[in-house]
């Protein structure tokens, strides 16, 4: 089964990262995040937006990005941002893929973009938007890859409402 890794640097918003993680833990994707958080790990509004999830979810935690380049060495990765000119859908997702996510204030370091153009993807919106909520953006990115690994491990019949 392919293993997706979704990776957010400098989370700044807990709603956001609580609606990362419940998409990581209902699609299997492990979450890394890197520090500085801009809220405490313990946030009320973190905990709500990830639901009772956080159980099912499997999580790392790094210093920096330093940090997270040395623990996880040679690793298959691409960057969001919205300077790349690369779409999300022109490249094939393989097994164990890392998607890197900058702050939603921010976004990625310019030393990151420029060390690796060839590794930026952008997902596509309306010209003179700033951009995409980052929790949307990731669900985004892993269903796309998802889809490419033909829903590998995922229930065909589970995550909707019964009326």
């Amino acid at each position: 089964m392919s293993k997706l890794n979704i990776v957010l640097l400098e989370p700044e918003i807990p709603q956001n990262t609580g609606n990362i993680a419940r998409t990581c833990a209902a699609t299997g994707a492990s979450l890394h995040m890197i520090k500085p958080f801009g809220f405490k790990i313990d946030d009320a509004k973190l905990k709500r937006a990830g639901m009772d999830y956080w159980y099912h979810l499997d999580i790392y935690y790094y210093e920096n990005l330093d940090d997270f380049f040395e623990k996880n060495p040679n690793v298959d990765f691409y960057c969001f941002t919205k300077k790349a000119t690369k779409r999300y859908t022109d490249v094939i997702y393989d097994d164990n893929v890392f998607l890197i996510f900058g702050c939603e204030s921010c976004g990625l370091p310019e030393e990151i973009l420029a060390k690796y153009p060839e590794r930026c993807l952008r997902i596509p919106m309306r010209e003179g938007l700033r951009s995409l909520n980052q929790s949307n953006s990731v669900a985004i990115a892993v269903y796309e890859a998802l889809r490419q690994q033909n829903f590998d491990g995922l229930s065909e019949d589970g995550g909707w409402i019964k009326l």
